[in-house]
């Protein structure tokens, strides 16, 4: 079974991150490729431009926001490939690039994936 994390792309890489994913639909500001050390960018499964800035991380969204961006996620066919091709890796990692730790797209992410 594979395990789901999360984690801010500027953090430091451990050996323990597995398969490294961006889930952020525009590159992090500040991080080169070769630093970042992706495995893979996810941007076509990242929130939609338009739910995005709706959200704008405005914390009295984040509750409507996950709503929205799980019905996005279960009606994106992107998302249950690469679900599915996700399940060949022990730990997956999903970077992310907003401040705020708990309240982001990648934890809804990952409670979509975990489901």
């Amino acid at each position: 079974m594979t395990t789901y994390k999360i984690k801010r792309i500027y953090e430091p890489i451990t050996a323990n991150d597995g398969y490294r994913v961006l889930v952020d639909r525009l590159w992090s500001r500040g991080i080169s490729k070769a630093r970042a050390q992706l495995d893979e960018w996810a941007k076509d499964i990242a929130p939609t431009n338009e739910l995005r800035q709706w959200f704008g991380h405005d914390l009295e969204k984040f509750a409507e926001f996950a709503l929205r961006y799980t019905e996005e996620l279960d009606a994106n066919s992107v998302a249950a490939t690469l679900k599915q091709q996700w399940q060949e890796h022990p730990v997956v990692t999903l970077l992310y690039s907003a401040k705020d730790i708990e309240h982001n797209q990648a934890a809804v992410l990952q409670q979509w994936l975990e489901r």
